[in-house]
């Protein structure tokens, strides 16, 4: 697996994207990231990245309607080549929940732990390059 990055990163599935990013900058002291319109937001405060999907989201759309995890939220862990964590993944002998799906900020395919907790394993669509 790779390196974590800067920040802790928590992925909430919303029904209006701007009104929550209203709500967490406004309310909670969070300042917008980026934003992908109506579809996708994130939101920091300090070590904390907020992950807004709205129903148009790759994050949204690739949560299956009967996983047993309570609500929609998971696990966000950024990793360099989807593909390759896949296969390394299957070759342990994990099974995902669907195939990969492609949004405006990425890559990503979930799966779940032995207690049916999901976790989603993220390719940003632009690596971050260092200096």
């Amino acid at each position: 697996m790779d390196t974590p990055d800067r920040y802790a990163s928590v992925r909430y599935v919303v029904d209006d994207v701007p009104a929550a990013v209203d709500f967490y900058t406004t309310h909670l002291g969070f300042q917008l990231n980026r934003s992908a319109g109506a579809a996708f937001a994130d939101v920091v405060r300090g070590p904390m990245r907020l992950l807004l999907s709205g129903p148009a989201s790759s994050g949204a759309r690739a949560t299956p309607h009967d996983a047993t995890a309570p609500g929609r939220n998971r696990i966000h862990l950024v990793v360099a080549d989807l593909d390759a964590e896949v296969d390394r993944l299957r070759g342990a002998g994990l099974s995902f929940r669907g195939e990969p799906v492609s949004g405006p900020g990425g890559r990503q395919i979930l799966l779940t732990d032995p207690a049916g907790n999901l976790i989603e394993l993220f390719q940003p669509a632009h690596q971050p390059t260092t200096a």
